[in-house]
């Protein structure tokens, strides 16, 4: 068909509800698929335009000059630029876009266009659309832009609206050069509060640096740099802002802004202010406004036009900051946009379901309705094969519409059911409309204006997506994914009974029909898979007897022929024609047409057919596609995604006729149909809510073909006409569907549904549609409720029959049950087999693989969650426990809750192990380094290093693991390479702590559970003494908890497991053969005479313990017994005296041994207490120990903390000086490209300007020889003819007053791109001015016309004059701006280097200024506390030698201060001493002189005499030495014999002592019996004794209180009497040695 044919639009109809704009005063125009569509508003009238391009895309008009413009749908996509009512294209502007514009929009004072590209570039770009060139570009400045919109008063401003930001652009001009310069409006919070833009944080310069370091911006701490960064840190920092939704221009080139929160700004783009004309949340709030999000705004004369949500429209009036509504209209839907037409007269409305409503406020303020086409996505359309031209479709919504032969609307119906798929009856004015719940509705078309519900059928319980009639109108045929086709009758007369069902193999994809009239067959074409296809063949006569139709609904075989069939590739569409299939192929993307067999009569159902095709073309480039034939089979359409139809010859597919009907981009074609004349096609959109009315025109050379479409279209109507006569009729009797039926017409399957005028609900069965309440989809199907019927049939019609049998079988069962218990009772050679009472083996068997497969199946899914919670173990315990190489446990104390934990470890790693390794070794290289240094310093005479203390490392962990000499010294770090060793270093500390404390730990736990197993051996004791004693106590059994065994957990013992254990037979069998076994042994082991005797004698046992004791009974004499007391004989009496002193011996043996082991027991007892209570204090000491780890891993951690603030604040620092480089070359850069564009410019301007002074002299030039120009005309016409040759006519009030434009947006401002127009008007004034009757009188003609040609040369001398004055006033004002930039620049620069240095000052500052970690001891802390820490900030540390040095020279003057005042108390005391003497002396002498005196007056005997004299003096000596010596003697002699008699003495005590070492031996033997007898009577005396000594104790407690009392009041006074007398001693301490303080403040 390749150039004999084409496609002609009758008519397009559908509304996105997007984008409505006017297009002249009484014209509107939107988009409609790949089409836009102008309609009259007064006429109504719609026309159709095509875009010449591929769709179309954005749309964009200006209705003051009738222009439009649309972007096309492709890569690489243009801009058509076209005038409305000529539609003719004034340019296409190719720009570098990639992608699609999201965005367009045409300036009202200029040929100006403004558009938006979207990925990848997002570039905003103004076009000259005269000259089709770009006049100002902005690459990645679009990025969320959703609207564009240019201020009507100047083309020099540019709103851009985007999803969460408004910016401003403005357009800069000097001369030819135009720039955009953004200017980003701050939005409030969404609140409505004002907030401060962010700022970046900068350095300050501070004497003292903050606590945590330097504070730096997001950007730095985060890490980014460069352009994102700040984009990041707005969205991370910045308060939520509100949403615009809609913008409007006022007339003072302000902005009206609508947010999506309800707010409504004010915004000033040459101030950037925002100001809140309405907060909704204020309680002044206007009432109606206070849910109404803005949606759209149109500026009125008094102010705005607002439209929200609702569907109520407001005309508000703003005053300042207050506003008033003024009037409210009120439409039946919301609305989604309102404005005004360019003559200020028509308001439009456009509302979200599809109406277009009109009104004249300044004439009658009635709200017309112009289009109620609806909106939203059409799900199928089809054309009516009756006479009666109308179109039928159904959209997503539900709602069924009507469309005549010219595209109007004549009416709808809403099923209020999400519907799938449509059909038009041949024989009948009515639609088949299929839903999602499986309901089949059959709707009367026969009036249009009100269609209505007739009959439903509920068929599947899955969407119906296949309708289909043959040709002829015999049957409906319906398919879903259920693989079910029922077959319907398809007249009404019949009440669209179903004839019956077949079931295929697989869910359908397509359904296709083909009538043959020879054969009286309809021949039905089922896809079900990719490549399997079967044909069904029906006759065309009646199907309702029982041989065609089984009773449950199945057709039969004998009716009902199919035919599989297998294709090579997958198909995705296929329709039947005659004795041919055409099929559509996604894989190849070709169409594909297969020859069907002949002669099937031999072929089984179960047989298939291979196929291949006979013919194949290349189909649609974008797939997948649908195929649909004509009515008389000879042409062949395809529908695919990208939107084209394609219409081929059936019987040669090469040729093709194609149109673009839909958008690819939106999904294409979704269905078509012809109509019965095959001339016409239909088509509905996927997803661009439009539907498509195309005539296929032929040209001459397939005249025949229409002509053969003609002939078939006419006899199908001819042989219809009859039945259609017949069965319209019925088909309008019939009642609406919820309204009484006739009798006789509700079928069993049908149930009631409410319908009633133009909306009829059937959501009771399609639970698929979202937006209505639906029914419980246990509703049944056709066929299931046919199946009921016949059950309820079969149950009435043979229940006396079920009775019976059931009777019979009970007593079957009974009969069987009692021959089973006789069969058990019968000899094994008798008996028979259970399984041989089984009456039915079969059914036996198929229950019982019913059963296993269920079985099979719930064991396959326990197996599943078992391998699932098996795998989530694995993962857990590798995870949490295998990598763990201390695991983590607990030990908890014997008599308290005491509990101590260990640390936990993992394995270290090799990375690990590497970096320790490392470090290690850089630290052996430094210290060796340091070595001579050190030891340089000794040699010089300094000190070495003294040991570092706890205070000074910062932790306790030396005094735990020892100190690492590898640790660096806090004061030491400096570079970042040794912050991240000594982070290393700690950690490995940290594990060394954790390590050793684990050691204990497991010493600890090894210690309790020997201590556990000691207590479970004496638990065993006592048990077995509690056995003897027949005591009935708990004992106290001490064990390990799941806390202190964690591998526990990883286990199940059987006694956690509540359900009863499943044995497979196998296992049984095992515990069986187990049972077996040991009945066998104990069997085995018999009964001798042996082991009767021992029990009989002795228990049992050959030798009798002292164990058994208590046990031990002695038999009394058989006598007692038998006789009374008086008749026992002598040697009776004496038998009976042995047996009780027997008896009495016996008791107080058992005696004595129930006291020993009732005593061993207590010490048994008392023995595991002590021991528990001794391992509690044990564990005590562990717990302190794990007190003092914590702290030391606290400590640790806390320097590994402080380490890692430090180099992640480094990392900060460079990443800010990193930005500020960044930023400055940046800076830089822009700087010196503005240097070099502001001296191109000064160098521009200077050339213009001497341009300017030029023509400005040529003009002056102009004036001066005008006189010259007439110096032959009289002097008096000459002044006459200057006057004339000064004055202007006035251009700039020529305006129409018809323009109400005007009244709103004053007089644009001048620039020089207006100058063409300008002096166009000026000369076209000018004519009026040169017309003859303005001749002065006594000029000639001629001197006129040379007047006239002289002052239109000063005429466009002065136009150009101010021309050249508007661009130079331009370029003066744009090198300004650019100046200005140069200056913010050079500003920023500065601001920029200023941070940098002080950046580095600080960094400088922060390195030298590290953080150390000190401990202090309690009580040592003399600062100032605030809350429970104390305040370090104006505290300093020194090194601790600075302090002692300081502390030596402060006793070295406190001594040196000493020491004088002792002196001086020398010198005072020596003044003293020698005034003592001297007085001494005195006293000395007068006690001589006194002596003397007494001697020289003494008397003296004569004895006295002679001993002064000396007279015999040796004589006397030796006497007495003689006398002496004799007692000696006499004293040794009787020391020797004292001597003798002590040896004597000692001799006997010996012998005594050996004595007594015998006697103590044998007290010793009888030791323990006295014992336990003193025990018992200590016992028995203490328990008499207690009660009598309870008031001796009380009163002797009461004493000890008294006593403690009077001690205590008599220690605080004496601690008050001392106190005193500290404080007098330490006053007069300090009187008589002052402190060096009060001397230096003295």
């Amino acid at each position: 068909m390749d150039g004999i044919g084409s496609f002609d639009v009758r008519w397009i109809r559908g509304f996105t509800n997007k984008s409505i704009e006017f297009v002249d005063k009484k014209t509107v125009c939107y988009k409609c698929g790949d089409n836009i569509c102008f309609l009259d508003l007064e006429t109504k009238k719609q026309n159709m335009f095509q875009s010449p391009g591929k769709g179309i895309g954005a749309l964009t008009v200006n209705g003051n000059n009738q222009t439009f413009a649309f972007s096309e749908e492709k890569l690489s996509p243009s801009i058509f630029v076209y005038i409305y009512p000529e539609l003719q294209l004034k340019n296409e502007l190719k720009g570098s876009a990639q992608l699609d514009f999201t965005s367009l929009s045409l300036s009202t004072d200029g040929p100006y266009l403004a558009c938006c590209s979207s990925l990848p570039d997002h570039t905003i770009t103004v076009w000259n659309w005269e000259s089709a060139a770009p006049i100002c570009t902005k690459p990645h400045a679009g990025r969320d832009v959703i609207s564009l919109v240019f201020n009507p008063l100047s083309w020099f401003q540019l709103c851009a609206l985007g999803k969460s930001s408004l910016t401003v652009w403005n357009i800069e001009k000097s001369a030819n050069i135009h720039l955009l310069k953004p200017s980003v409006i701050e939005l409030p919070a969404n609140d409505g509060s004002f907030v401060e833009r962010l700022v970046p944080t900068s350095q300050t310069v501070t004497e003292i640096l903050p606590y945590f370091g330097l504070e730096m911006p997001p950007s730095a701490i985060s890490g980014l740099v460069g352009e994102k960064a700040e984009t990041i840190l707005t969205k991370l920092c910045a308060k939520a802002r509100l949403t615009p939704s809609t913008i409007c221009w006022t007339p003072t080139s302000e902005l009206y802004v609508g947010c999506v929160e309800g707010f409504l700004l004010l915004v000033d783009p040459e101030s950037l202010s925002v100001s809140v004309i309405f907060n909704p949340t204020t309680a002044d709030a206007v009432p109606e406004l206070r849910n109404n999000n803005f949606q759209s705004l149109s500026l009125n004369q008094n102010g705005f036009i607002a439209v929200g949500k609702e569907n109520t429209v407001h005309c508000v009036q703003v005053k300042a900051t207050q506003i008033t509504i003024t009037q409210t209209w009120q439409l039946e839907e919301p609305v989604t946009t309102a404005m005004y037409s360019p003559d200020r007269e028509t308001l439009l409305f456009s509302s979200i379901a599809g109406q277009i409503y009109a009104l004249n406020p300044t004439r009658s303020g009635v709200i017309v309705k112009l289009l109620d086409i609806l909106s939203g996505d059409f799900v199928a359309a089809a054309l009516s094969h009756t006479d009666k031209n109308i179109c039928v479709s159904v959209r997503d919504s539900g709602v069924l519409q009507l469309w005549s032969a010219e595209g109007i609307c004549l009416g709808s119906l809403s099923l209020q059911a999400e519907v799938t798929s449509l059909a038009c009856c041949p024989i009948a004015q009515y639609a088949a409309v299929g839903t999602a719940s499986g309901n089949v509705l059959f709707i009367d078309l026969n009036w249009e204006q009100q269609p209505r519900l007739v009959h439903r059928v509920h068929l599947h319980h899955t969407p119906v997506d296949h309708l289909v009639f043959d040709q002829e109108g015999h049957y409906l045929f319906t398919g879903a994914s259920d693989s079910y086709i029922y077959v319907l009758d398809s007249k009404p007369s019949k009440m669209f009974s179903v004839i019956g069902y077949t079931v295929v193999h697989g869910p359908i994809l397509s359904l296709s029909v083909q009538c043959i009239k020879d054969s009286a067959q309809v021949k039905v074409l089922a896809q079900y898979s990719g490549q399997q296809l079967t044909v069904l063949s029906l006759p065309t006569g009646d199907l309702s007897g029982p041989d065609c139709v089984d009773r449950h609904g199945c057709l039969s075989t004998l009716v009902l022929k199919a035919s599989t069939y297998e294709v090579p590739d997958p198909l995705n569409s296929c329709v039947l024609g005659v004795s041919k299939v055409f099929a559509y192929c996604q894989k190849r993307r070709t169409l594909q047409r297969f020859e069907l067999p002949q002669n099937t009569d031999g072929l089984s159902s179960e047989q298939v057919v291979q196929l291949k095709p006979e013919q194949e073309v290349r189909g649609h480039p974008v797939g997948p596609a649908s195929l649909f034939i004509s009515p008389h089979g000879l042409w062949l359409a395809s529908a695919g995604r990208d939107g084209l139809l394609l219409i081929r010859e059936t019987a040669s597919m090469e040729r093709h006729i194609e149109r673009q009907c839909h958008s690819c981009r939106l999904g294409g074609v979704r269905s078509a149909s012809f109509s019965a004349d095959s001339q016409t096609v239909l088509t509905a959109g996927l997803k661009d809510c439009s539907l498509v009315c195309t005539d296929i025109r032929i040209n001459s050379m397939g005249a025949d073909k229409m002509k053969e479409a003609t002939r078939y279209s006419q006899s199908m109507k001819h042989l219809l006409k009859k039945i259609f006569n017949a069965e319209n009729p019925v088909l309008i009797d019939l009642p609406e569907w919820g309204q009484a039926p006739p009798a006789g017409t509700v079928t069993p399957e049908e149930s009631e549904v409410s319908g009633g005028g133009h909306s009829v609900d059937v959501t009771e069965q399609d639970e698929s549609y979202n937006s209505l309440p639906s029914a419980p989809p246990s509703h049944p199907t056709w066929l299931e409720s046919r199946r009921e019927a016949i059950i309820k049939e079969d149950n009435e019609q043979y229940s006396e029959t079920k009775k019976n049998l059931k009777k019979s079988i009970i007593e079957l069962r009974h009969n069987i049950q009692e021959m089973m218990r006789e069969n058990e009772l019968l000899p094994g050679i008798e008996r028979l087999e259970q399984e041989e009472f089984n009456l039915d083996v079969e059914e036996q068997r198929s229950l019982g693989a019913m059963v296993e497969q269920e079985v099979t199946r719930v064991r396959n899914e326990i197996e599943l969650e078992i391998l699932a919670k098996r795998y989530l173990r694995d993962v857990l315990r590798r995870e949490c426990w295998e990598s763990l190489k201390v695991k983590g446990k607990a030990i908890k104390a014997f008599h308290s809750e005491q509990q101590v934990k260990n640390y936990p470890l993992k394995e270290q790693t090799d990375k690990e192990v590497e970096d320790l390794r490392r470090v290690y070794n850089m630290r052996n290289i430094e210290k060796a380094a340091s070595t001579q240094s050190k030891l340089n310093k000794n040699s010089k005479g300094e000190e070495g290093p003294e040991a570092e203390s706890a205070a000074v490392t910062g932790s306790f962990s030396s005094e735990l693991v020892g100190s690492n000499p590898y640790i660096y010294d806090q004061f030491c770090l400096q570079t970042t390479e040794q912050k991240i060793n000594q982070i290393i270093l700690l950690q490995d500390v940290i594990r060394c702590i954790k390590t050793a404390f684990n050691s204990d730990f497991e010493a600890v736990y090894k210690q309790k559970v020997q201590e556990l197993n000691r207590v479970k051996d004496r638990n065993r004791h006592i048990t077995e003494i509690m056995l003897e004693l027949d005591v009935r106590e708990k004992l106290w059994e001490p064990g390990l908890t799941v806390s202190e065994q964690p591998e526990r957990l990883l286990t199940v013992d059987d006694s956690e497991i509540k359900a009863e254990k499943y044995l497979s037979p196998e296992q049984q069998k095992e515990e069986e053969r187990k049972k077996l076994e040991e009945q066998k042994c104990l069997g085995a082991k018999g009964d001798t005479v042996r082991d009767r005797a021992l029990d009989d004698m002795m228990n049992g046992v050959i030798e009798v313990k002292k164990d058994g004791i208590l046990k031990m009974k002695i038999p009394p004499p058989g006598f007692v017994l038998t006789k009374p007391d008086k008749d026992w004989s002598e040697e009776e009496k004496k038998v009976y005296k042995e047996y009780e002193k027997k008896s009495t011996d016996l008791s107080e043996e058992k005696e004595k041994y129930k006291k020993s082991i009732e005593t061993e027991m207590r010490k048994l007892q008392a023995s595991s207490i002590d021991a528990t209570e001794r391992f509690d204090e044990t564990l005590t000491k562990l717990f302190e120990k794990k007190v003092k780890c914590e702290m030391a891993i606290y400590q640790e951690e806390l320097k590994v903390t402080y380490l890692v603030y430090s180099v992640l604040g480094e990392d900060e620092i460079r990443n800010r000086d990193l930005e500020l480089k960044l930023k400055l070359e940046k800076t830089l850069a822009f700087k010196e490209e503005i240097r070099r564009e502001v001296k191109r410019h000064e160098e521009e301007l200077e050339f213009f300007q001497e341009s300017y002074e030029s023509t400005v002299a040529e003009d002056k030039v102009l004036d001066k020889d005008f006189r010259k120009e007439f110096f032959n005309v009289q002097s008096h016409l000459v002044d006459s003819l200057y006057k004339l040759f000064r004055s202007r006519p006035r251009v700039q009030k020529m305006r129409t007053q018809t323009d109400s434009s005007s009244v709103l947006f004053k007089e644009q401002r001048l620039c020089g791109s207006q100058a063409p127009d300008a002096l166009s008007k000026m000369l076209k004034a000018m004519e009026d001015l040169d017309a003859p009757e303005n001749i002065p009188v006594g000029v000639s003609p001629q001197i006129w016309e040379r007047f006239c040609l002289v002052r239109r040369v000063k005429v466009e001398s002065e136009q150009k004059v101010k021309v050249k004055a508007l661009t130079l006033a331009e370029m003066h004002a744009f090198l300004q701006k650019r100046r200005a930039e140069d200056s913010a620049a050079q500003q920023e620069i500065k601001i920029l280097l200023d941070e940098l240095e002080s950046l580095h000052r600080d960094k400088n500052r922060y390195l030298k200024d590290i953080m150390v970690q000190v401990l202090l001891k309690q009580g040592q802390v003399e600062v100032s506390t605030t809350g429970l820490t104390a305040d370090y900030t104006d505290s300093v540390l020194s090194n601790r030698s600075e302090v002692e040095n300081l502390n030596r020279t402060i006793r070295t003057l406190g001594e040196q201060k000493i020491a004088t005042m002792v002196e001086c108390k020398d010198f005072r005391k020596g003044i003293i001493k020698l005034q003592w003497e001297h007085r001494m002396k005195g006293m000395q002498i007068e006690h001589l002189n006194t002596k003397a005196r007494d001697i020289q007056m003494l008397r003296l005997s004569e004895e006295q005499q002679d001993y002064l004299n000396k007279t015999g003096r040796d004589s006397r000596v030796s006497k007495q030495v003689s006398i002496l010596e004799k007692t000696l003697a006499f004293q040794e002699k009787a020391h020797l014999k004292s001597v003798k008699q002590r040896m004597k003495k000692i001799e006997q005590l010996n012998r005594q002592a050996a004595e007594k070492a015998k006697e103590n031996a044998t007290v010793k033997q009888q030791l323990p019996d006295m014992q336990v007898t003193v025990a018992e009577r200590t016992h028995i005396y203490e328990a008499i004794a207690s009660q009598d000594n309870q008031a001796a104790k009380t009163e002797e407690r009461y004493q000890e209180i008294l006593l403690r009392s009077n001690l205590e009041a008599c220690a605080r006074a004496q601690a008050e009497e001392l106190a005193s007398l500290w404080a007098e001693v330490e006053r007069l301490r300090m009187k008589n040695f002052p402190s060096l303080d009060q001397l230096k403040h003295d």
